[in-house]
């Protein structure tokens, strides 16, 4: 599945590029109101207090059909808004919220996100997708 990302400082971008994923488009100013053709995950950091970046809304107001979860980055000394701009597309736009992890991210927070994305990869399709995850 497509990963799209917002990098405004470009520790998104650093996040994605250590993930290795081949499958990635990066949402720019240029190309922000252009549809894209599959199915997609989200990455953004969040801008201001807590606020969506313009790039990525106007991308979603074309795309948010297709989107499937969210991820966000964002800085912990911002407190509960802390990566806001996933929460708040993932509630507007009743999709998973994958995790949030501070500026490019820890090496444990690119394992996890790729294995999230796997899983979607593997549920994409199906009516439901069983957990992996044991809540405790």
């Amino acid at each position: 599945m497509k990963v799209a990302y917002y990098s405004f400082s470009g520790n998104v971008r650093r996040f994605i590029q250590r993930t290795e994923i081949a499958d990635t488009l990066e949402i720019t100013q240029a190309n922000c109101t252009e549809r894209v053709k599959e199915p997609f995950i989200l990455v953004t950091g969040t801008i201001g207090f807590g606020e969506i970046p313009p790039p990525v809304q106007s991308f979603l107001d074309v795309n948010h059909d297709l989107l499937r979860a969210v991820a966000a980055s964002g800085n912990r000394n911002w407190g509960q808004n802390f990566a806001k701009a996933g929460r708040t597309i993932a509630a507007d736009f009743q999709v998973p919220l994958l995790m949030k992890f501070e500026v490019q991210g820890t090496n444990e927070d690119i394992s996890e996100f790729i294995d999230k994305v796997g899983h979607i990869n593997e549920g994409y399709g199906r009516e439901t997708i069983q957990s992996y995850r044991v809540e405790q």
